[in-house]
């Protein structure tokens, strides 16, 4: 069985945004190199799901001591009813193709929840990231404790 995948944003979670807004050739600087590699330890299959697309690769992943991840392509517009769903949730569903997945981020809300659990056949956790503080040992604790108990069930 292929392993569970891990949707990532990079503003918010990776860069946190702590009140200010900074240029963006400045942004890369606010990512903690510390999260590369416990990232790398989690048993899962990272994948960016950000619209920083390529520059992800670039400027990020070289922070964190990534190799260059597999990326979603936005399609565009949602087709999901206005104010209803975030704008990547219907993509992210369709990338995982059935497969358990993580999703970081700070822009979904309860009706993506919802819409996963209905909408996704197998197990998917939305992790809800501040995006004033960004990804924290305690988020990816959480992560880590849930990806536990998926490889625990399989």
């Amino acid at each position: 069985m292929a392993d569970p995948l891990l949707f990532l944003d990079v503003d918010g979670p990776l860069i946190p945004f702590g009140g200010t807004h900074d240029e963006d050739s400045s942004l890369p600087a606010r990512v903690d190199p510390a999260l590369g590699p416990l990232l790398r330890a989690l048993p899962c299959e990272l994948v960016w799901a950000t619209t920083w697309m390529e520059d992800a690769n670039e400027r990020i992943a070289p922070i964190l001591g990534l190799p260059p991840l597999p990326m979603i392509g936005w399609p565009g517009p949602s087709t999901a009813p206005p104010g209803r769903l975030q704008w990547k949730t219907e993509t992210i569903v369709g990338y995982a193709s059935g497969r358990p997945f993580v999703w970081i981020d700070d822009e979904f809300g309860f009706a993506d929840i919802d819409w996963v659990a209905a909408a996704h056949p197998a197990p998917a956790l939305l992790h809800h990231v501040d995006p004033s503080i960004g990804l924290t040992l305690e988020d990816l604790a959480t992560v880590e404790a849930w990806l536990g108990q998926l490889g625990s069930q399989r």
